[in-house]
């Protein structure tokens, strides 16, 4: 897996429209590989069929439970599993928490909280050499701040988790500062030497990054594109 969008995704919820809302959002944000279920016996069906990489699991369906079904999952697989569910009482949180979750969000929900737990999950589950705390720089970009210890990024917008990508990109960028770094010289900090066929890559998560550190992504102030070249980090504030 060279990516955390790479991951395949099983939604299990027996409520058509919160299925399709909740691979919508995901989708928005760059994940393609969903797959969904309605019940129990559908889910246990495509997880053995599809294998996928991560779960978000409703706690009461038609059928069966959440918690029982993830004790089945788990017996078989370390895919992460996050609760979604309706069910905002301590015990169920608890439970869930206590089975071996690896988080429990409540309905309704925030879209961006969400995502970002998400991949706060699929990051410790297949990124945990980008992300472990060791001694990386915290910074900032203007009123920005970037902790590369725990791959965040604090801004006006909220607090954003970095993917296993945007941290490589953005430390590779950070170590040369002030100077250009071509895009070749990215691709290969992010994806080895075999370097044919992730410019377009590249440039899209380029554009994710400036998302999440830049005031205004569309006219950015601190990632900025050298034409013909590559790119550069300006601005750069140690803390």
């Amino acid at each position: 897996m060279n990516d955390i969008f790479d991951c395949r995704l099983l939604i299990v919820d027996d409520e058509p429209e919160l299925r399709r809302m909740v691979s919508e959002i995901l989708r928005r944000e760059g994940f393609m590989k969903l797959i969904s279920a309605a019940d129990c016996k559908e889910a246990r069906r495509l997880f053995a069929l599809e294998k996928p990489d991560g779960v978000i699991l409703d706690v009461s369906l038609p059928d069966g439970d959440g918690f029982s079904l993830m004790r089945e999952f788990r017996a078989i697989s370390a895919a992460p599993v996050l609760f979604l569910s309706a069910r905002d009482e301590d015990e169920d949180r608890l439970l869930g928490l206590g089975l071996g979750a690896d988080d429990y969000i409540t309905k309704p929900f925030l879209p961006r909280e969400l995502t970002l737990r998400l991949c706060a999950v699929l990051s410790r589950a297949y990124f945990p050499v980008v992300l472990r705390r060791t001694e990386k720089p915290a910074f900032r970009l203007g009123e920005t701040e970037i902790d590369l210890n725990s791959g965040t990024v604090s801004a006006k917008a909220g607090l954003f988790t970095l993917t296993a990508k945007e941290f490589i990109l953005l430390e590779k960028l950070y170590e040369n500062r002030g100077k250009i770094v071509t895009g070749d010289g990215l691709c290969r900090a992010a994806w080895g030497d075999n370097l044919y066929g992730y410019e377009n890559t590249l440039m899209v998560h380029i554009r994710r990054l400036r998302e999440k550190i830049e005031p205004e992504p569309s006219a950015p102030r601190y990632l900025v594109t050298v034409r013909g070249l590559g790119y550069k980090l300006t601005g750069v504030e140690d803390k």
